[in-house]
């Protein structure tokens, strides 16, 4: 079954854009976006994502389950970067620093991974709680707290202070997501009826584009960083998503999420963040080098999740689930 829908997912629209995206980059392709058009597209699958997750809240109502599945993400998010810093510093060379950073882009979240895998779920048939938006939400910032005492208990004298706590609260793509969620939560049915033809009809096409857009600057950023990182940091960055995964695997069961939202959970713990972290990482750890952790999320995490990984965590959730 893994064999059979990875094949399937390798050869979507979706995946085959992403690749044509990196094929295009390493080939020094002119293909490119502009800036105003890739932000438009993200800002685009961000508030689609969200408001028919705060519809399908609506419907479904607020349980312990919802409340349970917050809880857990928060934790999850918290806890992670522990690990990833433990086996950086064991499988590789980075300083301190470098590793905290770097721990932090696995403890958070990639929002464009999360849809990917749900137009998976989609198109296979498979159900999932529409609060998983708000799972993934909850996710984004607490890890960049535990990247931040992991540099001060290794001698560091990074703090929180007002302009990171803005940059993580007020983060645009947290903010359009939960802001997204509660519209849809406020209007419900109704209000996605209203916009049903722009919210669902275009939603995989610009999903398409954007994923071209990410293999393009995927592609950038492996062609540019040869020799940034060694053989072992390549191999955390394959290693550390399948114990991300596992670790939603057991909250996912713990919770009595559906195979779908199991297959959620599995694919927020094993991806890594490259637009939130990174922009909260400048302000809190300038000195860090942002070429390693990139390279990492988006030249390395972020494909092999999108080719292989999502396939093999929906496959686990459904065999284990049903």
């Amino acid at each position: 079954m893994i064999v059979s829908l990875a094949v399937q997912n390798l050869l979507s629209p979706i995946i085959l854009s992403f690749v044509l995206g990196v094929a295009a980059a390493l080939a020094r392709s002119d293909l490119s976006f502009p800036e105003a058009v890739a932000k438009g597209m993200s800002l685009y699958l961000l508030f689609a994502i969200g408001f028919k997750g705060g519809v399908a809240v609506a419907d479904n109502g607020v349980d312990g389950t919802l409340v349970a599945a917050l809880v857990a993400a928060v934790v999850l998010s918290a806890l992670l970067p522990f690990v990833a810093y433990a086996l950086l510093r064991g499988m590789t060379k980075l300083s301190p620093l470098d590793a905290a950073a770097v721990a932090a882009h696995y403890g958070s979240i990639s929002i464009v991974t999360f849809v990917a895998a749900t137009s998976v779920l989609q198109a296979q048939g498979v159900e999932f709680e529409g609060f998983m938006v708000a799972v993934a939400a909850a996710m984004e910032a607490p890890a960049i707290v535990s990247a931040l005492w992991l540099v001060s208990r290794s001698g560091g004298t990074k703090g929180m202070n007002s302009e990171l706590m803005r940059e993580i609260l007020l983060n645009g793509s947290i903010v359009l997501l939960l802001g997204a969620f509660a519209i849809g939560w406020i209007t419900g049915e109704g209000g996605k009826a209203e916009i049903d033809a722009f919210i669902t009809d275009p939603f995989k096409g610009v999903l398409c584009l954007f994923l071209l857009d990410m293999g393009l600057v995927a592609g950038r950023g492996l062609r540019n960083a040869r020799g940034a990182v060694s053989p072992a940091v390549i191999g955390f960055g394959l290693v550390m998503p399948l114990i991300g995964a596992a670790a939603g695997l057991l909250a996912g069961m713990a919770l009595g999420l559906s195979a779908g939202g199991v297959a959620l959970m599995m694919t927020l713990s094993a991806s890594a963040s490259y637009i939130a972290v990174p922009a909260a990482m400048r302000v809190a750890l300038p000195e860090a080098n942002p070429a390693v952790s990139l390279t990492l999320s988006l030249g390395v995490t972020f494909p092999f999740n999108l080719t292989l990984g999502i396939p093999l965590y929906i496959a686990t959730a459904v065999a284990l689930i049903g």
